[in-house]
């Protein structure tokens, strides 16, 4: 183990383009996403037939089939074999999450090289049946003659055969993350028409960032799709000002299908190296990750007053913040996951307000404002899509690729997710 940390570099990245649930990919598993972007990270680095000191991905929405997804897309990329692999699930922060605990064993002097991504699919949702069937099945299995496996089933009503829509909820409030995210518009103050604006502005940075070129080698075109399927150019404020509220119809309602994000499918991830062995390799850095974080908010009022469920950047960012001795200004590019334009919004505020600062984050001051103009350049969540645990590997591919383009800068990445956590970093070049 190395006695002083080595720095981390981002080499590349690639991603399959992002598709709306239900259209280019509803035929693909996350298996077969996920091995997918990992063969075109694989042959795009001339990786193919060698073992990497890691494989790290996940996925959260997530089959029983699946229990080894990411050895077994490794197996499938064209990785040697002894590439070991693991799964990670943190919600929206999966893949942030690959990479900083990737990072964290290359600056250690524990591996050389590895390879952090996610991927998910709402069009191959698992499909749950309640506990009664499930019982007929297993009691069935366990039979030792064909009369003890057809017996049970004997039990079964017409009712046992009717499935469980998958939830969204938050387990501990019932709430699904429009829901609690209505609730922090509320508390805020966030109007629609900021809201909107911000969405507007997530479409119009994508589009023109395609339109340029920008994503063109970052994208592996996969299922007939080449491009982001979500991304309106022809979008207007207009039209996101016709759209009704769709977590709260009480007529209070601000979040929309069009200043949220849609379900979506797609994977994405990034390779990772020390200094030395990309050198070796003659591959250029395009960025090194520096920093990181992780908090948590008592969204559920567990110890006191319910907090808001995507607040936690809002802590982890100033802790990371402290230990790089910078400050919140000291950006060229601010990658803040839209989950939803109004939680961006709610978060940018907290950190504008003295209070806030001053008594939950228990800072002598506030943070600060940000310069809108660095905020997701290329577009964000809202207009690209998010496939849940996809869109960490999506940001840090995209941030680094900024970071090259410019030849020197500073980024900060913030993903809040389920359950009340939050996942940061920074990215420098």
């Amino acid at each position: 183990m190395a006695d002083v940390l080595r720095r981390v570099a981002i080499v590349g990245s690639a991603r399959l383009p992002f598709a709306r649930s239900n259209t280019a990919y509803v035929d693909a598993s996350n298996q077969d996403m996920l091995t997918a972007a990992l063969a075109a990270l694989t042959d795009r680095f001339g990786l193919r037939g060698e073992a990497l000191g890691e494989v790290a991905a996940g996925a959260v929405i997530k089959h029983s089939r699946d229990w080894n997804l990411s050895r077994e897309a490794t197996l499938g990329a064209g990785l040697h074999p002894h590439t070991p692999a693991y799964d990670v699930q943190r919600a929206c922060g999966t893949s942030l999450t690959t990479t900083i605990q990737l990072a964290q064993r290359i600056a250690r002097g524990e591996i050389d090289v590895a390879i952090a991504g996610g991927v998910d699919t709402t069009s191959d949702a698992p499909i749950v049946y309640g506990r009664k069937l499930r019982r007929i099945v297993l009691d069935s299995a366990r039979g030792k003659t064909l009369g003890a496996r057809l017996s049970p089933w004997l039990r079964l009503r017409p009712r046992d055969l009717r499935p469980a829509a998958p939830a969204v909820g938050e387990p501990r409030t019932g709430l699904s993350m429009g829901e609690h995210c209505e609730l922090m518009a509320k508390e805020w103050g966030i109007a629609r028409a900021d809201q909107d604006a911000l969405a507007y502005q997530s479409h119009v940075k994508a589009a023109a960032a395609w339109r340029e070129g920008f994503f063109d080698d970052l994208v592996v075109p996969y299922a007939g799709l080449k491009t982001d399927n979500n991304v309106r150019s022809d979008t207007s404020p207009e039209k996101l000002a016709a759209l009704k509220p769709v977590y709260d119809r009480s007529g209070q309602g601000t979040l929309t299908a069009g200043n949220s994000t849609p379900l979506t499918d797609g994977a994405a991830c990034v390779l990772l190296a020390a200094e030395d062995w990309a050198r070796s390799r003659g591959l250029a850095t395009q960025a090194w990750l520096t920093h990181s974080a992780v908090a948590a908010v008592d969204y559920a009022g567990l110890t006191g007053p319910r907090e808001g469920l995507l607040m936690a950047p809002t802590y982890a960012v100033p802790a990371m913040l402290d230990r790089a001795g910078i400050t919140l200004q000291d950006f060229d590019i601010y990658e803040i996951h839209e989950a939803f334009a109004a939680q961006v919004l709610c978060t940018l505020a907290a950190w504008e307000s003295e209070d806030y600062c001053r008594n939950r984050l228990k800072r002598a001051s506030a943070l600060g404002s940000i310069d809108r103009a660095r905020l997701n350049p290329k577009g964000g969540s809202v207009a690209l899509g998010h496939p849940f645990a996809a869109t960490g590997a999506r940001i840090v591919g995209t941030l680094a690729r900024e970071l090259a383009q410019r030849g020197s800068g500073r980024g900060l990445i913030s993903i809040c997710t389920a359950g009340g956590m939050g996942v940061t970093a920074i990215l420098e070049r």
